[in-house]
């Protein structure tokens, strides 16, 4: 853990890992990006995570993206070294076996939309802007967001938005699909996420997000077909049996992720 970033879990099993560079708009430069790659990794191994919130310190920025005052500093094999690893990191948090949660409680442009959009949900708070602007820089999204963009919100409209380098408003980005829920709060709008899931049993989401993941970009008889394998690992579990003893005694499961 260092001072540009945070993380927690508390005794629910969620964990809030805290971009912490308010004075840089909470910009990835090398230190922070290698830190989030530590920790995402180390998420990734925890069995008893059960759902990952991502959200960034101060009221002004998510993330502004990467850190272009550090950048200019970069020969052009670190500048590629870099683009790979902040690729790593958004393939990391996607590949998070848990359901993860952005927190947009600021302005979230270039790398910093590409973290939100590596999440599997996305909640923003009211008054502020998101959008891949990397074209206007003369580059272009290099941490998966020519891909995942046009999964969420369509191939057309992505398409717009990343040619024109389009700023959104949290209304618009609602509007289009590319956030959840909007409200004063983001991190109120991710806890009641939050609460909805904590309601599940957590070896069944983590089940139900491998065969969602797993089975989008195929053919819906495959896509079938891992489902039911993705269903058979869950029949064994105490937590599947718990609920069944939990309905017939019309009260709230107790679930513990065995």
């Amino acid at each position: 853990m260092s001072a540009e970033w945070n993380y927690s879990k508390d005794d629910r099993g969620v964990g809030v890992l805290t971009l912490n560079r308010p004075a840089a708009r909470n910009a990835i430069g090398w230190d922070l990006l290698e830190g989030l790659l530590e920790q995402v990794g180390r998420c990734a191994e925890d069995s008893e995570l059960r759902v990952f919130v991502l959200t960034a310190s101060g009221d002004k920025a998510f993330c502004a993206g990467a850190d272009l005052k550090e950048r200019k500093t970069y020969s052009e094999a670190k500048t590629r070294t870099f683009v790979r690893r902040i690729g790593r990191l958004t393939a990391e948090i996607g590949r998070l076996p848990m359901p993860s949660i952005a927190a947009i409680n600021g302005h979230a442009f270039g790398g910093g939309c590409e973290l939100a959009l590596a999440c599997d949900l996305r909640v923003m708070a009211s008054g502020y802007q998101i959008g891949l602007t990397e074209t206007a820089l003369a580059i272009i999204p290099g941490a998966g967001g020519t891909q995942r963009l046009p999964r969420i919100v369509g191939l057309a409209k992505a398409k717009q938005l990343i040619f024109t380098a389009a700023r959104l408003s949290s209304e618009q980005a609602l509007e289009i699909g590319l956030v959840n829920a909007l409200g004063d709060n983001a991190m109120d709008l991710a806890e009641d996420l939050v609460a909805g899931m904590l309601r599940c049993g957590p070896l069944a989401l983590r089940a139900a997000k491998s065969a969602i993941e797993a089975g989008f970009d195929t053919g819906l008889e495959e896509g079938l077909r891992i489902e039911q394998t993705a269903y058979q690992v869950i029949i064994p579990t105490a937590d599947r049996l718990e609920a069944l003893v939990a309905f017939a005694e019309k009260r709230a499961p107790e679930f513990t992720g065995r």
